[in-house]
């Protein structure tokens, strides 16, 4: 096996991504591999690939990792916007490749690490953001009012069953953006986020993270449980001064919304977290099919034996 100290340092490093299913140990992983690293000579910082955990004190809903147990790993990206912004992958895309390329800048290994799909994909791969057309968002917008969403879902499925699988149902404003941009293109919205199209760098590593289905799910359901036992509904009232209710995109991500249903007494807490439990499993299976789809992915089985001296001799491998 490869040593990361046979790392060629005249050699740009590669940006490696860690991706996944949440709950599979990405975050757990990347703080390993960057201080094992950092034992050969090598310094890696973290670069976060979480939608929700770009958001300023969405913290136990994300599980993002405390600062105190960052084990002096740079994380970067991470408490950047205000829970009042909308969500932007253009945006994020931009800012996420400014860093990482920053990082490269200083002989220093990018570790992007997350489980959303789209935000991942479009750092990694060369997708460009299309604008947008105010007739044709106006025409989406009427036909989710007089038809329902299922219509368009079932469209968006027909045209384009890569985006279809990737986008939250419930998320209205993403399933009209994808056929807005199929629309506006004559191309699926997913076309440019397939593996095979061209790399935004060349030496580029995907690694990811894998447990079986039945673990899996176990661990989301006590995961869950462990977020309301911790704080997750006062982390969530602590929100609402500061307009998490009004944030288009914070307000809807799972737990805070049924958090914030909770307050509102619309739903008892039981139901607030069987309901947060149901919609955790199946944006796990939308990641994993996501993920599954680029061929390039290096898979490892999270709860296995070895599994950081595994990752390190990818790593090695891809900067040699």
């Amino acid at each position: 096996m490869h040593s990361a100290a046979t790392a060629d340092p005249a050699v740009a490093p590669p940006v490696v991504a860690i991706v996944g299913a949440t709950g599979t140990g990405k975050s757990d992983l990347a703080i390993e591999l960057a201080q094992k690293l950092s034992e050969s000579g090598v310094r890696a910082e973290i670069v976060n690939a979480d939608a929700m955990q770009l958001y300023r004190g969405m913290d136990i809903g994300t599980a993002k990792v405390p600062e105190s147990e960052r084990r002096g790993v740079p994380h970067h990206l991470f408490d950047v916007w205000e829970v009042t912004r909308e969500a932007s992958v253009a945006d994020y895309q931009a800012m996420a490749r400014a860093k990482i390329q920053d990082i490269q800048s200083r002989g220093a290994l990018p570790l992007l690490v997350g489980g959303s799909g789209l935000y991942v994909s479009s750092v990694l791969y060369e997708f460009e953001f299309p604008g947008t057309d105010p007739e044709i968002r106006a025409q989406l917008e009427a036909r989710l009012e007089t038809e329902g969403l299922t219509p368009l879902l079932q469209e968006l499925t027909d045209k384009d069953p890569l985006a279809a699988a990737a986008i939250d149902p419930q998320n209205t404003r993403r399933v009209i953006r994808a056929l807005e941009v199929i629309e506006i293109t004559g191309q699926p919205f997913g076309a440019g986020l397939d593996a095979e199209h061209r790399p935004w760098q060349e030496s580029t590593v995907v690694v990811g993270l894998h447990r079986e289905r039945a673990d899996l799910v176990e661990t989301l359901n006590q995961r869950v449980e462990a977020m309301w036992e911790k704080g997750l509904v006062d982390e969530v009232r602590d929100l609402i001064p500061l307009g998490i209710e009004r944030g288009i995109t914070a307000s809807r991500a799972i737990g805070y919304q049924q958090a914030l249903e909770f307050l509102a007494g619309t739903v008892s807490r039981e139901d607030a977290i069987e309901n947060t439990q149901s919609l955790t499993r199946r944006y796990a299976r939308r990641q994993v099919s996501w993920f599954r789809r680029d061929d390039n992915t290096r898979w490892l089985t999270s709860d296995e034996p070895g599994v950081l001296e595994r990752a390190l001799g990818v790593v090695a491998e891809a900067w040699t």
